[in-house]
């Protein structure tokens, strides 16, 4: 009949079969690497572990195996006992076998469990929300160890002599509400074992303390805490800890050291919040909680006119403030150790940066660094990202020929944006090669949505002034650069490199005729970055325009030297200057000044 569904047999004429489950998802930590090393033995291990653990556990725990693709494994169980207690098991199993084997070959999964409504199709495989919370979850164990869901955890509390550590709620990726989840070592008291620090910058911001000795003004201290938890969370490559946790430590003395142990974190940021009638005084400092020391603090003074307002302004200082100084800090870290030793992320904050450094050899020893983290992890969707930027920033600087660099630019940002489409340098990445294939609109419309996913973003608001110069928007250019400058004691690339942000104002200034100020800009913008090349350009060209021939020729001979090869024909080629009249004037500034 029309309609009607055959129970155990998924769908049935156009309609969905729900049920009741237990979801387990598993997978191996490090499999990327493992494989790199040795392949054979990897898959070899691998498959043992399926054959002689997984699959008899499974079996004698009444659960049934979904779907096992390479390194992960989906099983389904009808009862939660019975899926944590085979999770356990198995762990356990592992352990014991792992024991006996070297370390950087031993197969360890992570096992993320949930409860809830699920889609059955005929195949009998499963879909749905319930599913994809288990699969987040298994993303917050610990190797060797077991992440549950809430739901799940009240189906066996009580039930089952184990030890969960409660790890506050998490926000977890594509799915709409936090989900508050539990920590499972088998065999040991996670409660008295110290996380491993994550892969990746590390923080949990410790409630800010009230100094008005006003007890009301408690919610504001509390409500600024959360908003920058909030916001560094939006910061996709951060491990930040959940509010719940954090707030566990409110109103205590806390030892950073200690509390950087129990919470698995490298950083901490604290603060205070003092109000005195409209005025508000807020400190903030960013501590190392391995080593003591003080990366960053400020202090901030403003009238309350709007408290949310306040709150957002300050958040934003603060957030954007942080990144650059958690990567300056990992990145230096990363610089300590062998090359042959980094690890996919160390190889991106290495890369960060040399790649700030404007120079053609370091450039080039970023994009090997790149490739060599998407080797280590192919689904690393930041080092497709900068490892397309630094691509097309060949081109920009005029090392590269375009035709050969920018088609693998636009493969590996279109990589970065299918990883994770929220990734803001995955857009930023789109949008320069768009730019320097004189796409230059659409470039901008990929510049403003990495903008909109990270508004901290300075050397996004620098792309977006100099699309807009492109395309002979001289005011907008403007001010965009001055919102980069803006931000750019705090961002990323900042670090000895403001002159961006002057080369920038020379070229709006270009654009807009006035030859003389575009000369002012650019050479600020070469005594702050000497190795900028679009700075020599300019000074080149806008001396020229202004009369200054011998200066512009000398500026010429200098270009030369970090461009041995450029032609009047390769620059033609490669502006990306919208309006005929600017590349017009741009080539005739060039020529005046003895480029052939």
């Amino acid at each position: 009949m029309r309609g009607m569904v055959e129970r155990g047999a998924g769908t049935f004429e156009g309609r969905v079969y729900r049920r009741l489950a237990a979801i387990l998802a598993a997978d191996i930590a490090g499999y990327s690497r493992l494989m790199g090393n040795d392949e054979e033995s990897t898959l070899a291990a691998l498959k043992t572990s399926q054959r002689e653990v997984i699959d008899p556990k499974v079996s004698e725990h009444r659960g049934r195996i979904v779907n096992s693709p390479g390194d992960s494994v989906l099983i389904e169980f009808a009862s939660v006992v019975d899926a944590t207690q085979c999770a356990v098991e198995i762990q356990k199993e592992m352990a014991k076998r792992n024991s006996v084997i070297r370390e950087g070959h031993r197969i360890e999964f992570r096992i993320g469990i949930n409860v809830g409504d699920v889609m059955v199709d005929n195949d009998g495989n499963i879909y749905g929300d319930g599913v994809n919370i288990a699969a987040r979850v298994e993303s917050l164990a610990r190797p060797g160890a077991l992440c549950l869901s809430e739901d799940a955890y009240k189906q066996i509390k009580g039930k089952l002599a184990i030890h969960a550590s409660d790890m506050g709620e998490q926000q977890l990726k594509n799915i709409a509400h936090p989900v508050r989840t539990f920590h499972v070592q088998p065999g040991g008291n996670v409660a008295k074992k110290a996380p491993e620090l994550p892969d990746k910058p590390s923080i949990a911001v410790l409630p800010f303390s009230n100094m008005s000795g006003d007890p009301k003004q408690e919610y504001f201290a509390d409500g600024m805490t959360e908003e920058i938890i909030t916001a560094l969370s939006k910061i996709h490559w951060f491990f930040v800890i959940s509010r719940n946790s954090s707030f566990t430590y409110k109103g205590k003395a806390v030892e950073l050291k200690q509390a950087g142990r129990e919470l698995g974190v490298r950083f901490f940021l604290e603060g205070s919040i003092r109000r005195a009638g409209n005025r508000v005084r807020i400190t903030a400092q960013l501590v190392d909680a391995i080593s003591g020391h003080h990366v960053w603090a400020e202090r901030y003074d403003r009238d309350i006119v709007d408290i949310f307002v306040v709150q957002d302004e300050i958040t934003e200082q603060v957030v954007s403030a942080i990144e650059p100084r958690l990567y300056a800090v990992e990145g230096l870290r990363a610089k300590r150790k062998p090359p042959d030793s980094l690890d996919a992320w160390e190889c991106v904050v290495r890369a960060l940066s040399l790649m700030n450094t404007r120079t053609k050899s370091e450039v080039s020893a970023a994009r090997k660094l790149l490739q060599k983290s998407i080797v280590l992890d192919p689904s690393y969707a930041l080092a497709y990202a900068l490892l397309s930027f630094v691509t097309t920033l060949g081109v920009h600087m005029g090392w590269d020929r375009r035709e050969s660099v920018l088609a693998c630019a636009r493969d590996n940002a279109r990589k970065a944006l299918q990883l994770d489409a929220d990734d803001p340098w995955a857009h930023l990445a789109l949008g320069y090669v768009l730019v320097w294939s004189k796409q230059v609109t659409d470039g901008l419309v990929e510049y403003e949505k990495a903008v909109a996913i990270n508004p901290n973003f300075a050397i996004a608001y620098y792309l977006i002034a100099l699309a807009n110069a492109f395309l002979g928007r001289s005011d907008e250019a403007l001010v965009h650069a001055d919102t980069a400058a803006r931000l750019s004691p705090r961002d990323l690339l900042a670090r000895g490199h403001a002159g961006v942000y002057n080369a920038v104002r020379a070229t709006a200034y270009f654009v807009a005729g006035q030859y003389r100020d575009s000369v002012e800009f650019a050479r600020k913008a070469i005594a702050e970055s000497p190795n900028l090349v679009p700075a020599h350009r300019m000074l080149v060209v806008s001396s020229a325009l202004v009369g200054e021939v011998e200066e512009a020729k000398l500026a010429l001979r200098i270009l030369k030297r970090l461009v041995p090869d450029m032609s009047l024909e390769r620059v033609e080629q490669m502006t990306p200057m919208v309006r005929g009249r600017d590349r017009s004037r741009y080539i005739e500034g060039l020529r005046l000044a003895g480029l052939k």
